[in-house]
């Protein structure tokens, strides 16, 4: 999957970097000292009340640098936040009227960030958004007062489990008329035919789900803007707002999951309270999403919990017919009084048909030319 090829090479591209990490010390892995705890709000029923919104950007990736520890030392975590704070000012900087021509070829700099990498990758060598619409956060994820080298905490590696033969091959088949539902907007293009119908091209360039998975589940940050998330809460029902294409997950507290023969594109949630953390189970997935390659059976396991004013987000993937076990990532959501914009996703949605058109005159340019050979 083209996600996973940018999350990989996002890890190299971190781990051979001028702030790439250096071996931790035993101090640098072990948690600093638990500081005083907050307790959350209660609702009337007495369970952690997370009614809120919450801001989730980060600039740590979802899977491990190669060779990294999960845990940062003070030391490395500032160096890879201050290079991005630098890059992010540079950026921010007005543009010369009277400066020279970029090189032939466009920008050929070896990215030294995650988000340096990301960036790189979705606009290309010449460059994509004007730095003004991108928020893809400045600090690395901090969990029990650590700082966090990637959301996946097991395997221990931080790196998302092989995909079995079987699923690599029935994705095959899949890609090569298509393009993967979940692709970000730096997937590539797809095969020949990819364009011959707006079902084909990805959920996101329909403007139908959120980039990146931020619809979940498990929901993970978009590392490029629309960060925030809302949450509802009421006795039978919690509901949770993607800014990102709002996007809205409806969670059925102490329900049964639906029979298997519906099913939906964020699956079927079904919530329980177990102590003070919120337990979430989805199934009932369609392949029309696919997340990372996976298949209709899969499964995600997701756990909200009261972390001192923020909440702390676990999720466990598990499918046994993509890969070989279940993988395990945290990443805190960060309470925030700014409000949700409205992703006016459609209204603005002129390049979806201009490639559709494009591709049909494509094609009459092509048969042109085959009828005077």
């Amino acid at each position: 999957m083209r996600d996973r090829l940018l999350a990989l090479a996002g890890s190299l591209t971190i781990a051979t970097a001028a702030v790439a990490l250096t071996p931790p010390s035993l101090a640098a892995q072990a948690a600093k000292p638990a500081a005083a705890k907050s307790a959350p709000p209660r609702t009337a029923d007495g369970h952690p009340d997370f009614t809120g919104s919450y801001d989730v950007a980060t600039m740590t990736p979802v899977e491990r640098p190669n060779g990294a520890p999960l845990v940062l030392s003070d030391k490395e975590a500032a160096a890879m936040e201050a290079y991005e704070l630098a890059r992010q000012v540079k950026n921010d900087a007005p543009i010369a009227g009277d400066r020279s021509a970029p090189p032939v070829g466009g920008e050929q700099t070896q990215p030294k960030s995650y988000l340096e990498f990301l960036e790189r990758a979705g606009g290309g060598v010449v460059g994509g958004y004007n730095n003004f619409w991108l928020a893809g956060g400045m600090n690395m994820i901090v969990v029990d007062g650590q700082k966090r080298s990637s959301l996946i905490i097991d395997p221990p590696d931080g790196k998302v489990p092989p995909m079995k033969a079987e699923a690599r091959e029935r994705n095959a088949r899949f890609l090569a008329g298509a393009v993967s539902p979940d692709a970000s907007e730096s997937a590539a293009a797809g095969p020949p035919g990819a364009f011959d119908g707006p079902e084909l091209r990805p959920l996101s360039e329909r403007c139908l789900l959120g980039f990146g998975n931020t619809s979940g589940p498990p929901t993970l940050p978009n590392y490029f803007y629309n960060n925030m998330k809302q949450i509802v809460q009421t006795k039978g029902t919690i509901m949770i707002l993607n800014e990102m294409v709002h996007d809205a997950r409806i969670i059925r507290m102490n329900a049964e999951h639906l029979p298997q023969n519906i099913r939906r594109w964020m699956g079927d949630s079904v919530g329980h309270w177990d102590g003070d953390t919120l337990v979430v189970d989805t199934t009932n997935f369609t392949t029309k999403t696919q997340f990372r390659g996976s298949s209709e059976n899969l499964h995600v396991v997701e756990r909200f919990s009261w972390m001192d004013g923020n909440l702390r987000y676990r999720f466990t993937v598990d499918d046994p017919s993509t890969w070989d076990k279940s993988w395990t990532g945290e990443y805190p959501w960060v309470a925030s009084t700014e409000g949700l914009y409205e992703y006016a996703c459609h209204e603005g949605n002129y390049s979806l048909g201009d490639m559709l058109r494009g591709a049909r005159a494509k094609e009459k340019e092509a048969e042109g030319a085959a009828k005077k050979q």
